[in-house]
């Protein structure tokens, strides 16, 4: 018993001391915090849904740090949002603004989450999703073929074209369905 005791607080002190879990504000509410989830937070906020979800799939915000989100929902980085003007009201810019920082990855409970918080805590903030370390590491072994040769993906960017639950907050490995490729085993 006295051992198990000295084997765990050594786990513990070795857990808190690694660059993993300093990435958390408060690794043992974390830790302990048994609402944290698997994936990420699906969109719950309406005005996202419409304002960023009526040109492209709606974002969690967990999938991105707020550092990222606020050089995102700026208003001149949305007057040239990636070649589209995608201006927006005070008020709208505001309250999404206040979304994306609430519900980012660096502040989200979700497993997927935290770990592109952990890819993105140093360093320049990512503008796009697929340039974290992480969302980069996940997909190795697409090839290019798959990708941008393939005409009904054309790019990364277009989750929800492969990941079938991507709406949902869920991006698991069986939930992939490359379109003229199959599914997650498409060797």
């Amino acid at each position: 018993m006295r051992n198990t005791f000295k084997t765990a607080l050594l786990a513990a002190a070795l857990l808190t001391g690694s660059g993993s879990a300093m990435a958390e504000e408060n690794f043992f509410l974390w830790l302990v915090n048994f609402t944290r989830q698997k994936e990420v937070q699906p969109v719950d906020n309406k005005a996202w849904n419409e304002e960023c979800g009526s040109c492209h799939l709606a974002y969690q915000p967990g999938l991105l740090p707020g550092k990222s989100w606020a050089k995102l929902l700026d208003e001149k980085a949305l007057a040239d949002h990636f070649g589209e003007d995608a201006s927006l009201d005070d008020d709208t810019l505001k309250a999404l603004r206040v979304y994306a920082l609430e519900n980012a990855a660096d502040k989200s409970w979700h497993k997927r989450s935290r770990k592109i918080a952990q890819a993105t805590a140093d360093g320049e903030a990512p503008l796009r999703i697929v340039e974290v370390r992480y969302i980069k590491r996940k997909h190795h072994d697409i090839t290019e073929k798959m990708i941008k040769g393939n005409k009904d993906v054309k790019s990364l960017s277009y989750c929800n074209t492969c990941h079938t639950k991507a709406e949902e907050g869920i991006y698991d490995e069986d939930t992939v369905d490359i379109p003229n490729f199959g599914g997650h085993d498409y060797d």
